[in-house]
């Protein structure tokens, strides 16, 4: 009986290596090392130099050695059996691992589909199909809630190794993820018609995509943005309506590309210096609060888009101001005289028909006198 349970141990170790794709020497080594590790547990003293295990990976019989003396203890199968399946079960587990990351390896700038699994600390927990992600409080969107089950897409950031072995670092703050989402949302980028040139991004706040045609007869913006405005629209509800994103052409010459940069502001002058990288601005008055943007932010990252430091001026409108508060002046005054001087009849029609009451009083005493 024995004999059998042995030969059967044999027949699922090589069924299970073979399934699993580990190889069936390195499981022999491993569990003649844990069965010589076992036997020195119960026998105190031992060097394991002098000590030798030879496993029959036909019938699955363990024997330990002294030298050339077998000095197998009675009993000893049952603990050989139980150490090699504990080995072989660890194997398979480190196996199925590898397996997966190395899976994972190849998706590494990519984006998926995962799902909140729960929250250790700081960090959020990711369902990612067949093993879970991190995402770091550095990776998450400031402004963006997370809770329990929450579906989401995110990208893989990279894979390093961690407390535990390796861990997936996945990432909702990363440009990546834009870029991933215009693929998925838009066949042209993906089939390469439209390439992303450059992405700049204040994650839950808004955020710059230059794109460029490959194929001419293609609009890259428009191919972006979608008829009405569907396919952007998708890539923003992706982040629950928080992140505004411009789409912009790009451009080889660097005033037009700084004048892109600065949408949606109109009506610009540019002038460069390209040994300090600096690109000065005019800007209508009308326009200047959409070239500069909300704190700064249109004005901050047209420069991170571009690669200039960018100064803005709004446009002199001095002779219209002058013109204008003129005239206004000049109406105002000629207000108040009409004002004042219809004030004045009142008072002095007052006064004519006091004197004239005066006089009419008095005449007829100077005609009884």
């Amino acid at each position: 009986m024995p004999a059998v349970q042995r030969s059967e141990f044999a027949l699922a170790l090589n069924q299970v290596a073979t399934e699993r794709g580990i190889d069936l020497e390195v499981v022999l080594d491993t569990v003649k090392n844990a069965i010589l590790a076992a036997y020195k547990k119960d026998h105190p003293g031992v060097e394991s130099e002098d000590y030798s295990v030879t496993l029959d990976e036909n019938t699955g019989e363990a024997r330990v050695f002294l030298k050339k003396e077998d000095v197998t203890p009675p009993g000893f199968g049952r603990i050989a059996a139980q150490t090699a399946k504990q080995v072989i079960l660890q194997k398979i587990r480190e196996k199925e691992k590898e397996a997966i990351l190395s899976d994972y390896m190849l998706k590494v700038g990519t984006i998926v589909n995962g799902m909140v699994l729960r929250f250790a600390g700081p960090n959020i927990i990711v369902d990612i199909g067949k093993t879970e992600g991190i995402m770091p409080p550095s990776e998450q969107i400031p402004n963006e809630k997370y809770h329990l089950n929450q579906r989401l897409a995110v990208y893989l950031v990279e894979i390093k190794p961690g407390l535990r072995g390796d861990d997936i670092i996945v990432s909702r703050a990363n440009n990546g993820l834009i870029e991933g989402l215009f693929k998925r949302e838009v066949p042209e980028v993906s089939q390469g018609a439209v390439e992303i040139k450059e992405i700049v991004r204040e994650p839950g706040a808004r955020a710059k995509v230059a794109v460029y045609s490959t194929q001419p007869g293609i609009d890259p913006v428009g191919s972006c943005v979608g008829q009405k405005g569907v396919r952007v629209q998708a890539i923003i509800q992706e982040f629950g309506g928080l992140e505004k994103i411009d789409i912009i052409q790009w451009q080889e010459n660097p005033k037009n590309y700084i004048t892109q940069a600065l949408s949606p502001a109109k009506n610009l002058k540019v002038e460069l210096n390209e040994e300090e990288k600096t690109a000065r601005v005019t800007v209508p008055e009308d326009e200047l609060s959409l070239a500069i943007g909300r704190d700064g932010q249109n004005v901050r990252l047209a420069s991170k888009l571009t690669g200039y430091r960018i100064e803005i001026e709004g446009t002199s409108m001095d002779e219209a101001v002058e013109v204008k508060p003129a005239s206004d002046e000049v109406r105002e005054e000629s207000k108040e005289e009409k004002v004042s001087e219809a004030k004045k009849e009142p008072k002095e029609k007052k006064a004519v028909k006091k004197k004239t009451a005066k006089v009419v009083k008095k005449a007829p005493k100077g005609a009884k006198e």
